[in-house]
C-alpha cells in the first residue's frame, strides 16, 4: 500500500522539462555543425597562412575585424538596453532583459571569436599577453572586451538573483550602472583604436566614438527586438505589444541619431575641402558609394516603418530591424576599407606582388577603387563564427533559466 501511494504521489509531481522541441534541438545541430565547419576552414586558414586571405600589408584588416566591429555594436546596444531601466529605476520592457543580457553574452564571444581568427594563430593570443603593450589602444580593447564579457556573465548572474529574491533591488541597480558604463566604454575604446591612428583619413576624427555607439544603439537594439518576437512567436515570452511599440520608437530615434552623426562628419569634411574631400567623394560617388547609398536606403526605410504607426505591426518592426541591422553592417564596411583607400603617408613600406593587391599598376592602381575583397576561406571562417554565436545562443534559451518572472513590468 505504501508503495503504491509512493509511486502515485511520484507521478503526480510536475516534472521538469527544458523549453523547446525537435525544431530547436534541430536548430541546435545546425548550429554545431556549421561551427565544426568553420573550425575546419579556420584550420586550413592556419596551416596555409593569411595569404588565403584578400588581406595584404596596404588593407591589412577585413571581414574579420569588420565582424569584430559590429558584433561588439550588437553585444553593446544589447547590455545599454537591458541596463538602463535597472540603473535609472524606469520600467522594463516586458522582462526581456534577461534575454537581452545573454544575447550580448553571445555577441561578445563572437567578437573575440573575430579577433582570435584574425591574429593568424592562437600563439599570437598568447604573444599579445606576454608581450604586452599598455600604451597601444589594440590592448585597451583587448582588456576591456575581457572584463565586458566577464561582467555580463555577472550582471545575468545577479539578475537572476535578484529575481529570486536573494539580492537587494540597490545591489543590482548598482551592478547595472556598472553595466552600463563597461557597454559605453567598450565601444568607445573600440572607436580609439581607429581614430587614434592619424595615418588613415578617414579614420582619424573625434567623432568616431559616437558614430560607434549610435550603432550600437541602433543594431543592438534591433537584434533585442528581433529576438524577442521570434521567441513571442515560439511562445517562450509574453511580450506586450505596448513594449514592442516603445522599443520601435526607440529605434527609430536611434537610427536618425545614427545618420546625422554621419552627415555632420561627411558636411564638415566635404565643405573645408583638402583630403576630406577625397573620403566624402569616396563615400557619395567613389568606389564606396553603393555600400554608402545601399545603408542610406536601408535606414531611411527603417525609419520610415517604425515612425508610421500603420507600418508598426509586429512583421514591420522585424523587417525595419533587419535593415537597421544591415545599415549598420554596411556602414562597418565603409569604415573599415574605407580608412586603407587614402593613404597620408607616401611609400609606408617595402611593396612587392605579395604586399599589395593590384600591385601591377603601383601604388596608382593599388590604391583605385575596391583594395579588399574577402576570399572564400574568410566567409567560412565567418560562417563558423556566427553559427558558435547562434549555438550559445540557443543552448542558453533551452538550458538557462531566461523566462521573465510573472511580475515584471
Amino acid at each position: 500500500m505504501t508503495e503504491n501511494v509512493s509511486a502515485a504521489s511520484t507521478a503526480a509531481e510536475p516534472k521538469h522539462e527544458t523549453w523547446g522541441g525537435k525544431g530547436l534541438n534541430a536548430a541546435i545541430i545546425v548550429a554545431a555543425v556549421l561551427t565544426v565547419a568553420g573550425i575546419a576552414c579556420w584550420a586550413m586558414q592556419l596551416s596555409g597562412g593569411m595569404v588565403q586571405t584578400g588581406m595584404r600589408n596596404l588593407d591589412s584588416w577585413g571581414l574579420y575585424i569588420t565582424n569584430f566591429m559590429f558584433f561588439v555594436g550588437l553585444s553593446a546596444g544589447g547590455l545599454i538596453i537591458s541596463s538602463v531601466p535597472n540603473a535609472f529605476g524606469m520600467k522594463g520592457f516586458g522582462g526581456i532583459s534577461k534575454v537581452a543580457i545573454w544575447t550580448s553574452v553571445c555577441c561578445t564571444c563572437a567578437a573575440i571569436g573575430f579577433v582570435v581568427v584574425d591574429l593568424g594563430g592562437p600563439a599570437r593570443l598568447w604573444e599579445l599577453f606576454v608581450y604586452s603593450n599598455f600604451s597601444s589602444p589594440l590592448m585597451w580593447d583587448i582588456l576591456v572586451l575581457g572584463t565586458y564579457l566577464v561582467l555580463s556573465v555577472i550582471y545575468l548572474w545577479a539578475y537572476l538573483r535578484a529575481e529570486a529574491g536573494r539580492m537587494s533591488h540597490t545591489a543590482i541597480r548598482a551592478i547595472s550602472v556598472v553595466a552600463l558604463i563597461v557597454a559605453i566604454l567598450v565601444h568607445n575604446v573600440t572607436a580609439w583604436i581607429f581614430s587614434l591612428a592619424p595615418a588613415h583619413e578617414f579614420w582619424h576624427t573625434a567623432l568616431m566614438g559616437p558614430w560607434f555607439v549610435a550603432s550600437a544603439l541602433d543594431c543592438g537594439t534591433a537584434l533585442v527586438l528581433i529576438v524577442c518576437l521570434a521567441l513571442r512567436r515560439a511562445g517562450y515570452l509574453a511580450l506586450d505589444q505596448r513594449h514592442v511599440a516603445n522599443l520601435a520608437k526607440m529605434l527609430a530615434v536611434f537610427v536618425l541619431v545614427d545618420l546625422y552623426f554621419y552627415a555632420c562628419d561627411l558636411l564638415t569634411s566635404g565643405y573645408f575641402g583638402g583630403e576630406g574631400t577625397e573620403v566624402v567623394a569616396m563615400l557619395t560617388s567613389g568606389a564606396l558609394s553603393p555600400v554608402f547609398w545601399t545603408q542610406v536606403a536601408l535606414m531611411a526605410v527603417s525609419v520610415a516603418i517604425l515612425v508610421v504607426p500603420k507600418l508598426r505591426t509586429t512583421p514591420g518592426v522585424v523587417v525595419a530591424s533587419v535593415l537597421a541591422i544591415l545599415g549598420v553592417f554596411c556602414k562597418r564596411l565603409q569604415i573599415l576599407v574605407g580608412g586603407f583607400q587614402i593613404p597620408n603617408l607616401d611609400m609606408p613600406g617595402v611593396t612587392t606582388q605579395y604586399a599589395i593587391t593590384n600591385w601591377q599598376a603601383g601604388f596608382t592602381g593599388a590604391y583605385q577603387g575596391m583594395v579588399y575583397a574577402p576570399q572564400p576561406i574568410e566567409f567560412g571562417v565567418t560562417l563558423g563564427v556566427l553559427a558558435m554565436c547562434i549555438l550559445f545562443l540557443l543552448l542558453g534559451l533551452k538550458y538557462l533559466p531566461l523566462k521573465p518572472a510573472e511580475n515584471v513590468d
